[in-house]
């Protein structure tokens, strides 16, 4: 079984709105920490997931995986999702998969939370 190097902290900013901390790797061997954070932070109120990438330290093509299928997770949900904290590098990979469509990317964590207040 493959070392997870990934650790995932929720947090609440709202009833409606929740924070997953993300911290180490995203690949196929953070599928479980992944989908139990999202798990923690998708309540019966959330409608919006924010993902902060400010401690990523690496992210493959199974991650980005991973988070195609978190997304489709949130859409069944009725749920937006936004991220914060991408690295240069990984901004564009967002744009090049066209990741960046679906999840829109802000620089910090108030200008994220700034757009969130405007869906509620």
């Amino acid at each position: 079984m493959p070392q997870v190097n990934a650790v995932m902290g929720v947090r609440y900013s709202s009833p409606e709105v929740s924070i997953i901390d993300i911290e180490g790797d995203i690949s196929a061997s953070s599928n479980q920490v992944l989908t139990d954070a999202y798990a923690k932070a998708s309540t019966s109120t959330t409608r919006v997931i924010i993902l902060n990438f400010l401690e990523l330290a690496y992210m493959n093509s199974s991650g980005i995986g991973l988070l195609v299928t978190l997304l489709i997770k949130a859409n069944r949900q009725k749920q937006q999702m936004l991220a914060y904290g991408l690295s240069a590098h990984y901004r564009h990979i967002f744009q090049l998969t066209r990741i960046s469509d679906v999840i829109k990317v802000y620089t910090t964590e108030s200008e994220a939370l700034a757009f969130a207040s405007k869906l509620l």
